[in-house]
């Protein structure tokens, strides 16, 4: 008797040594066909072919939503959805993208929705891949950002044919995330799916925006469709705006206030929001203070401002504020933390924010509670149209004849407040390792001729671009990770390259090292599917906001700031950051230490850019 050999392929069949000698001598895409058909029972069996299975009815119903990608990290639990996408019947349907981490598909997807305006899918095998996936969710929940997960199981405990579709199940999947998501289901039918899946879409898209997930049965997507399965066509939501009757109160408190204030976080989605908040801030020659969730006022315009000039306001008007608490006080990080409140006695609050349609759940990402004055539920780009034309309407010739003055006022601050940020960018200009504002002006110096957009945060740079650079357009900037998780910047960045690359825009991305070393594989995506991202290490060899904390911690109990880096410092030995993304097949310069290098550095990495492929500096700096 001849000794069958175990498959390969897994499952339960054997592969005889005469078929191994045949997939010895084959194609490699032809010998896994082979092992994947042994697995799956002959081809010889009537049962084996199936046609029309359910996952192309799940295609076609994506690709009526205008979904035109798929992220995922391979999965055997969405095997139907995925050969359906990469086969599609038809034409025009969903790209399918390949990650190397659940969590970088995750957050492909957060950065291409907030550099698109739309929401991206992405699968994710079983709990293992949302347990991976769950801070990259998290991440997008808590920036109010869409997107679509989907993930798979047998939900019939009967139809799992082996240990890993158990242990790769749950009876309730989604259960971990229900923190964090809008919305989730496991629909029953080809039916269900397509009215979970409208239902998921729309909830995704009203504002304050949020991620949604839907588990896909596999026998609902290999199985043959039965019945007559139909979605109807998608109506999006109109989004919640004001209450006229607010808008008019909100105005005359405006107009009447001496020295009233506008704050902004996520207040805008479009560039037509950035242009209608010019507009209501010239309108009543009001500062704003841009706290940076979006691109929301251009930055060198002179009402733009990041200084705390809200706490001098007699009126504060907050549009879709994250942290509205962080305006009007503060807690200091000491040991004994107590509560400051820096606006001044009888300073009103207005907010206008689509948080207030939202419960709190188990996360505490709404921040502390503050009680404005007069709390009005409504999405901010959508109340602006009506807001500037009640302030118009209602503003008398005497308050509209200061405009001119109090203009001037603001314009002189302005221009002394960016002379002085200009003086003290040119502090340390020739040092070595290079300065945060140096490597930002030698980017700046390349790209302000461009179309261009900075798809990672400034945080970690101090703003220095929103000090130095000119914001102007909304695709300009697109905020933080949300909810402060390290590992965003590089898949996020990833997928806005993905939204610009047809488009022209230009994706910028300031990476630190410690948000790098989460997840590199995140470059191989771009290099893999050609993804014009022009990425600059910010190689401080620390994770160093933690570092600043310990030897904080360290210096108040008269110990020794100076073994602060125990921990927290990312050397012995130095990472080579270029040589790692030239490994992952994208071209890759550095590390740079000295200032002079870096210009030409980033001329040669951008024309590797323009020509439609990802690029990676090295840039040896300063902590901040």
């Amino acid at each position: 008797m001849t000794a069958a050999v175990a498959n390969p392929a897994g499952g339960s069949g054997l592969i005889r040594p005469s078929t191994l000698t045949k997939i010895a001598g084959i194609e490699v895409a032809q010998a896994a066909r082979a092992q994947a058909q042994v697995a799956a029972g002959s081809p010889d069996d009537p049962n084996y072919h199936v046609a029309n299975p359910g996952s192309d009815f799940m295609v076609d119903c994506l690709k009526a939503l205008g979904y035109e990608y798929v992220a995922a990290t391979p999965g055997s639990t969405f095997r139907g959805l995925q050969e359906s996408v990469i086969n599609f019947p038809g034409s025009g349907g969903p790209e399918w993208l390949t990650a190397t981490h659940e969590e970088i598909s995750a957050a492909m997807a957060h950065g291409y929705a907030k550099a698109s305006g739309k929401p991206m899918a992405f699968a994710v095998h079983g709990v293992v891949g949302v347990q991976h996936a769950a801070m990259g969710i998290y991440n997008a929940y808590a920036d109010r950002v869409p997107m679509l997960l989907l993930t798979a199981n047998y939900a019939d405990g009967a139809l799992r044919n082996e240990a890993a579709e158990w242990d790769h199940n749950a009876t309730d999947m989604l259960a971990m995330l229900r923190g964090f998501v809008k919305y989730d289901e496991q629909p029953g039918s080809l039916q269900h799916f397509a009215e979970s899946l409208a239902r998921a879409h729309g909830l995704a898209m009203t504002p304050p925006y949020g991620p949604v997930a839907l588990v896909l049965d596999q026998y609902l997507q290999e199985a043959t469709i039965s019945g007559n399965p139909a979605m109807k066509p998608f109506v999006p939501v109109s989004p919640p705006a004001a209450d006229a009757n607010a808008v008019a109160d909100i105005a005359k408190m405006l107009i009447a206030a001496q020295n009233p204030v506008i704050v902004v976080d996520r207040a805008t989605r479009t560039q037509a929001g950035v242009d209608q908040l010019v507009q209501l801030a010239e309108a009543l020659q009001a500062p704003v203070v841009d706290r940076l969730g979006r691109m929301n006022f251009p930055t060198n315009h002179y009402l733009w401002s990041q200084l705390p000039v809200a706490w001098e306001a007699d009126l504060i008007l907050a549009l879709d504020v994250g942290d509205l608490f962080d305006v009007v006080g503060d807690v200091p990080d000491i040991t004994n933390r107590k509560t400051i409140m820096h606006i001044k006695p009888g300073t009103k609050v207005i907010s206008i924010d689509a948080e207030l349609n939202v419960p709190q759940a188990n996360y505490q990402d709404k921040q502390r509670f503050y009680q404005p004055d007069y709390p009005v539920a409504g999405d901010s780009e959508a109340t602006l149209p009506s807001l500037i034309e009640a302030v118009r309407r209602a503003m008398p010739d005497a308050r509209r004849n200061q405009n001119a003055d109090r203009a001037n006022r603001f314009k002189n601050a302005f221009a002394a407040r960016r002379a002085a940020d200009a003086n003290a960018a040119a502090e340390a200009w020739d040092a070595s390792p290079i300065s945060v504002p140096r490597m930002v002006m030698e980017l700046w110096n390349q790209i302000k001729g461009l179309d261009w957009a900075l798809v990672s945060q400034a945080t970690f740079q101090s703003f220095w671009q929103q000090r130095l650079w000119d914001f102007t357009k909304h695709h300009n900037y697109l905020g933080p990770q949300g909810a402060a998780g390290i590992g965003y910047t590089g898949p996020a960045s990833v997928g806005a390259a993905l939204a610009h690359r047809n488009d022209g825009i230009i994706s910028v991305s300031i990476q630190g090292d410690g948000d790098f070393m989460f997840f590199p594989g995140s470059h191989w995506s771009a290099a893999h599917h050609k993804l014009p991202l022009l990425t600059i290490i910010h190689n401080n060899r620390a994770w160093h906001e933690e570092l600043m904390f310990l030897q904080v911690v360290a210096d108040r109990r008269n110990r020794h700031p100076e073994r602060a880096g125990i921990g927290t410092t990312i050397t012995n030995p130095n990472i080579d950051y270029a040589k790692i993304a030239s490994g992952l097949g994208v071209y890759g310069q550095g590390p740079i230490s000295s200032p002079g290098d870096l210009g030409p550095a980033i001329a040669r990495a951008l024309a590797v850019v323009k020509r439609g492929e990802p690029a990676l500096i090295d840039v040896v700096s300063q902590g901040r």
